[in-house]
C-alpha cells in the first residue's frame, strides 16, 4: 500500500491499495486539513472512491490509518472534501431509476462500510411528486412578501456569474449552522455551479431579492432521464435558501410552490426534491405533497490515535 500528498487537486492525501490478480488498484482522496467540525473531534474525510466490492473494505481501512496519522479522530466518508460537493452513499435504492446530481453507488457499499468499522450519520432522503397544482396560498404569499420588499424574479442567464455570486452570498448564511458546514470560498462556488450554466432553464431557477439577495431555488431538468432514452418529464429541486432573516420567514414554501408551478409551466409532470436531511425545515415542506424515493447516510468510524 501506497499514499501520496497532493497528487489530486484540492485533496491534502491519497491512499492507494494495490490490485491483487490483475484486479485494478483501489484509491481515495483524503483530507484533514480545514475539514469541517463534529462533536469536537478532530475530523478526517475521505472520498473520490475509485474500488470494487473485493478491495472497498481494505481501502477504507487503509484511508482511516492515514488519517489516524494526521491526528484526526473522526473518519467521515465518503464526502469528498465538504458537503458543497458529492457525498453520503445510497442505503436504500428504493425502485426507482437514479437521477441526476445526486451520488451512486455499488449497493453493497453501506454493509462494506459497516464491516470495516463505520456507521451511518446524517440521514438524508430524496422525494419526489407530481402534485404541481397553483396554491392561491402560495400566491398570497407572493403578494404578503411583495408589499414587505420582496421581489421574486428569474435567474437571468446571461448574468450567470453575477446570480452564482447571490447564490453563494445567500447559501453561506443559510446553511452556516448546518451539520458538517464549512464555508466555500466564492471562486469555488463558481467552478461548481459552471458545469449547471448549460442546463439553466430561467423558468426553473428564482432569486428572491430584498436590498439585496435573501433566497433562492435552483432546479434542473432530469438528463438521466435523456441518457436513458426517456423523455424528460421531471425536474431535479437541487437547492432552495433562505438567509435566516426572519423578515422572510416562509419564503421557502413560497419558492417551492412558485417552483411546482413553474416545472408544470414548462411541460413536466414531476418534481423531485433531492439530497433533504432528515428533519430539515425542507422535510415539513416536500411532506405535504411528496413521498420518499431514495435514502442516504454519511459514515463515521472512530479513529485511535497513532503515537
Amino acid at each position: 500500500m501506497t499514499r501520496a500528498a497532493g497528487v489530486r487537486a484540492a485533496c491534502d492525501g491519497h491512499v492507494v491499495v494495490p490490485g491483487q490478480g490483475g484486479a485494478p488498484e483501489a484509491r481515495c482522496a483524503l483530507w484533514w486539513r480545514d475539514t469541517p467540525p463534529h462533536e469536537g473531534h478532530r475530523v478526517g474525510v475521505l472520498g473520490r472512491l475509485e474500488a470494487t466490492d473485493a478491495t472497498l473494505e481494505a481501502l477504507l481501512h487503509e484511508a482511516c490509518r492515514a488519517l489516524a496519522e494526521q491526528g484526526c479522530t473522526l473518519a467521515l466518508g465518503p464526502m469528498d472534501g465538504d458537503t458543497w460537493h458529492t457525498y453520503r452513499l445510497v442505503t436504500d435504492p428504493g425502485d426507482t431509476p437514479p437521477f441526476a446530481l445526486e451520488p451512486r453507488n455499488p449497493p453493497t457499499w453501506p454493509a462494506l462500510f459497516r464491516r470495516a468499522g463505520f456507521a451511518p450519520i446524517a440521514p438524508a432522503f430524496s422525494a419526489a411528486t407530481t402534485d404541481l397544482r397553483p396554491e392561491a396560498r402560495v400566491h398570497r404569499a407572493v403578494e404578503r412578501f411583495a408589499r414587505a420588499g420582496v421581489r421574486i424574479r428569474e435567474l437571468r442567464p446571461e448574468r450567470f456569474e453575477q446570480e452564482v455570486r447571490h447564490i453563494h452570498e445567500v447559501a453561506t448564511a443559510a446553511f452556516r449552522d448546518n451539520l458538517l458546514f464549512s464555508p466555500l470560498a466564492l471562486e469555488d462556488c463558481l467552478a461548481l455551479y459552471e458545469p449547471l450554466r448549460a442546463l439553466v432553464d430561467p423558468r426553473l431557477a428564482l432569486i428572491a431579492e430584498r436590498d439585496g439577495p435573501v433566497g433562492f431555488l435552483f432546479m434542473v431538468p432530469d438528463l438521466e432521464q435523456a441518457r436513458r432514452g426517456d423523455s424528460i418529464d421531471t425536474v431535479v429541486l437541487k437547492t432552495v435558501a433562505i438567509h435566516p432573516d426572519r423578515r422572510v420567514a416562509g419564503l421557502g414554501t413560497c419558492l417551492i410552490g412558485l417552483g411546482h408551478e413553474r416545472a408544470a409551466a414548462a411541460g413536466h409532470g414531476r418534481v423531485i426534491h433531492a439530497l433533504m436531511p432528515e428533519g430539515g425545515p425542507s422535510t415539513r415542506v416536500s411532506a405535504k405533497t411528496a413521498l420518499p424515493i431514495r435514502r442516504y447516510a454519511l459514515f463515521a468510524r472512530s479513529l485511535e490515535p497513532v503515537r
